[in-house]
Formats: C-alpha cells, structure tokens, sequence
C-alpha cells in the first residue's frame, strides 16, 4: 500500500519555494489531517459502532497527544541532526500503517496503544518537516502560508472522505473501520508524493547541534501560553462533530462543521496577513486566541446547527495561525537555538493536548453534555491570551 518511497533519495537542496512548501503542505495534510484530526469525524461512528462511552473517547484522544508529546520532547534533542527528512519521512510511513490499524480492532487498550504511537509518529512528522522546510526558506512567507495551510487542506479532505464513505456504508456498525482503511490510503498517496519533493536539511547547520535554550520571562509567558492554547482549542477540535450528532444536528452539519474547520484553516494566514504585517505576530497570536475563544463560546451558545458551524469556522481561522505564530516568536525569542525552543513549544502544547480531552470526557460523561468542558475551554483561552500580552511591548 505504501508503494516504494526512497527515503534516502537524492533530492535537489535548491528546490523551487514552490516545491518546497508542497511538500510541508502535503506532509502536514497527510501527519496532522489526517494522523491526528481524522480522529474527530470518525470518533461519532466509533463510539456507536464500538461502543465507546464519551471518558473512552478523551482517553483514546489524550492517547495520541501523549504520544504527541513524547515526539516533540524527543525532537528536541540533537539525535537526528542531519537526518531531519529520513525521520520526518518514517514517520509519515507510520501514519499510514497505524490508521489502518485503527480499523482492525474494538478493543480500547489496542486503541490506546496505536493512537499514542500515531502521535509520536505526527510530531516527528511535523517537527522535522516543518525544520526543513523553514529552513530553507526563512524569509518565505508564502512558503510558511502553503506549509501550514496544509493542515487544513488535510482536514478538509479527511471530512469529505468520511461524508463520502459513510454515505455509501454508514458509519454504524462497520463504516467508520472504512473510514480508518481510506484514511490510511490516502495518508500513502501522500507519503509517495512528499517522498519526491521533499528537500533534504536547510543548511550545514542544522547538522549542529544546538545550545541550551535561554528560559526568559518572554519565553516563559509564551511557552505557558501556548500550553494553555492547546488545552483550550483541543476540546472543540475533538468534540466538534461528536457534539453535533449529540445535538441531532444532521449528517450534513456534521460533515459542513469539520470541512469549513479545514478549510478556514487552510487559508487562515492569508486572511491573517494584512492584520500580521501591520500589527506583527504577537498581536496577532493574542487577537487569534482571544476570537477562538469567542467561536468556541458562540458553538454552545447558538442552535445546534449555527454553533458547530460557526465553532468549526473560527477554530479554522485561528488555530493554524497561533501555531505558525507561535512557533515564529518562539524562533525570534530563542534565535541560537530554534528547534530546541520549537520542540519544547510543541511539548507544552502537548501536555495541554492531553489534559483537554481527559478533562472533557470525564465531564461529558457525568454531566451528559460538552458544554461544561467547552466553557472551561473558554477560560482557558482567556488565560491563553493575558499571558502574551507583555510580550507586544517587544519588537518581535
């Protein structure tokens, strides 16, 4: 299935920027789309199907964002300096094989075991692309946009997939183990396409290794901030559609929640440009965390049908762009040692991944609704954007 990708292949150093942000796009389609996030429009099948209470479900996500975790606590040490696009590669291989090995079991545990090995494959995925990548174009801007926008393209696709499977199958007894086998295919196309267009490491320094990060207060508060971020956007990015067949609100505005998600999502630092180039990237990752808060507010205030639309919509259009931010002031406030401080972002914002799922189905299941958790999840953003805002007093 997975064909015959070279992963030592010879690719060209001087890529087209084109090229190189299609390969950062296609690799984040295929890592975090649909190695992570598919999760969330399969899960309403599997807890019918397998007969997963709501404290299953966050447990099995809390999974893959240990795993997650783990990945980006590994990556921040100097074992695979040199070596960025064969583990970023195998990783992806991984993706693929661990999504169809969703599909081969109801067993709980077995979940447990391969979502939290998908998450450790994702952030080897994601970190070391994304370290290629923007290492190869540092001053790249559309680069950056095509790269991260890809997560959103993978989204977009696993939601269409999922409607398109289920439409001919359902997802109730067996459907959503099809949704895991196409999945994992689609994850392979992927592969085989990144394996060709992929560079290799920016620069004869990323086979450095890096100094010690300098823990500052501005990257004390960011790095915080950033953990509380990724607990309070996990629980709608989890819950979004389960919420909405809860709801009763229809096939399709389950399918129309994720898929405009995705899709915002794929084009979210374009339509945050003009705010960054004018106000820069701290203001930016405040004003997005802060309007997240409000979409994931509006998801349990309005009807049914409008919150999940408008919650998938505002949860598109800003948590791509705080994590490209994110990452971009966290390089700046951190210049000798970028992927160190990237990598540990990202192990903050794992931990706070893991906490948001556990907490939310815990709560779902007593009290029979998200809308506790998405509250919490409220607040938690709230915190989120206090925590930068010292930061905008910097020329970042």
């Amino acid at each position: 299935m997975l064909g015959r990708p070279s992963f030592n292949r010879s690719s060209p150093d001087r890529s087209s920027p084109f090229l190189i942000g299609l390969a950062g796009a296609l690799a984040m389609a295929a890592a975090m789309g649909f190695g992570r996030f598919v999760y969330t429009p399969i899960l309403p099948g599997m807890m019918e199907g397998a007969s997963l209470s709501s404290a299953d479900a966050g447990l099995i996500a809390g999974a893959n964002f240990a795993g997650y975790l783990l990945g980006a606590i590994l990556a921040a040490y100097g074992w695979a300096a040199g070596r960025e696009r064969g583990v970023a590669l195998s990783g992806l291989a991984a993706t693929a094989v661990l999504l169809v090995g969703m599909a081969l079991t109801d067993s709980v545990t077995v979940f447990l075991v391969i979502r939290f090995l998908a998450g450790l494959a994702s952030a080897f995925a994601m970190i070391f692309t994304s370290s290629i990548v923007l290492a190869h174009a540092p001053r790249g801007e559309a680069v950056q946009i095509l790269h991260f926008g890809g997560v959103g393209l993978g989204i977009a696709l696993s939601s269409a997939l999922v409607l398109a499977i289920n439409s001919v199958l359902g997802d109730g007894a067996h459907g959503w183990r099809w949704e895991w086998v196409g999945s994992a295919a689609t994850a392979a196309l992927l592969l085989v396409v990144v394996s060709r267009i992929l560079p290799h490491s920016g620069s004869a320094r990323t086979a450095v290794r890096e100094p010690a990060l300098p823990w500052r207060l501005p990257l004390v508060l960011l790095t915080a901030s950033y953990g509380l971020f990724g607990f309070g956007y996990v629980i709608t990015a989890t819950f979004l559609v389960t919420m909405a067949r809860m709801a009763a609100a229809g096939p399709m505005v389950e399918f129309l929640a994720w898929f405009v998600a995705g899709t915002s999502a794929a084009v979210s630092l374009l339509v945050w440009r003009p705010f960054l180039r004018r106000f820069g990237p701290v203001a930016a990752y405040a004003a997005c965390t802060g309007l997240e808060a409000v979409g994931i507010l509006a998801s349990v205030l309005l009807a049914p049908a409008t919150g999940a639309l408008v919650g998938g919509l505002f949860l598109g259009l800003t948590f791509m762009a705080v994590t490209a931010y994110g990452l971009q002031i966290g390089r700046t406030l951190a210049p000798d040692s970028p992927r160190r401080a990237m990598a540990l972002m990202t192990a903050a914002f794992g931990t706070g991944q893991i906490l948001g799922p556990l907490v939310a189905g815990w709560i779902a299941e007593r009290t029979g609704s998200f809308t506790l958790p998405t509250m919490i999840a409220v607040l938690v953003l709230a915190a989120s954007t206090l925590l930068v805002l010292p930061l905008l007093r910097r020329a970042l």
